[in-house]
């Protein structure tokens, strides 16, 4: 079988503000340019970010607090609850929707992209399983709360929260792999209590595994699942 050539930025800090234009950017440019080949982006978020979903109202989080303490807040293109950005590995993915096998189906293009995040998770020894086996609290408005088909567990505890957005035939999904969180501070900005039993993340499971370490195992990941090779 033909191997796709496929586009990759590597792993930068930006503010949450260059970190959404960018993603929306990709985006763009892939539906201008009618690009068949998929855009993978790692990237982390300085300083601090807080984002919601496009459906989410901002009187949701503590906004004093975050200007305060210098934590960005932004709004996202994609749906989902908020979430802090702070200890993390941010990928994002844009490809045309039948670049997937069933593109047109949101559940189950989580799962086709989900699949190779998984598979890239296996080259560090790390099984996930496909979230939503928890019933949804609707009343949360911290992601990381919820467990869905789009998020990734590892032993039942949700450890990539992942949100997507369609425009003309092109999809873009981003999601966030946790290193560490403070529990302390998501309560504060989020005005709810955090259930460290439902989230884990990568201090808990492997604290020897780098970022680094993680985006080139999920980059394998994706070009083993969707047969393509990346070119910078």
């Amino acid at each position: 079988m033909c191997t796709t050539m496929a586009i990759i930025t590597e792993y930068k800090e930006y503010s949450g503000d260059e970190n959404m234009s960018i993603d929306q950017k990709n985006l763009e440019f892939a539906i201008s340019q009618k690009l068949r080949e998929p855009i993978l982006r790692f990237y982390g978020w300085k300083p601090k970010c807080v984002s919601v979903g496009r459906n989410q109202s901002f009187e949701d989080i503590n906004r004093d607090f975050c200007q305060k303490n210098n934590i960005d807040i932004v709004k996202r293109i994609t749906g989902g609850r908020g979430l802090l950005h702070d200890n993390e590995l941010t990928y994002s993915f844009v490809c045309p929707a039948d670049f997937l096998n069933n593109g047109e189906s949101v559940i189950k293009s989580y799962k086709e992209i989900s699949s190779a995040i998984i598979l890239g998770f296996k080259e560090l020894n790390i099984e996930l399983t496909l979230g939503g086996n928890k019933k949804i609290k609707t009343s949360y408005d911290y992601c990381m709360s919820l467990s869905t088909g789009a998020d990734l567990n590892y032993r039942n505890k949700k450890l990539i929260g992942s949100a997507q957005y369609r425009s003309q035939n092109y999809i873009l999904q981003h999601g966030s792999i946790l290193f560490d969180y403070d529990k302390d501070l998501i309560e504060t900005i989020f005005s709810e209590k955090i259930n460290s039993e439902e989230i884990t993340c990568m201090k808990e499971i492997n604290s020897d595994i780098t970022r680094e370490e993680t985006a080139e195992a999920v980059k394998a990941g994706f070009e083993k699942y969707f047969r393509i090779a990346f070119r910078r």
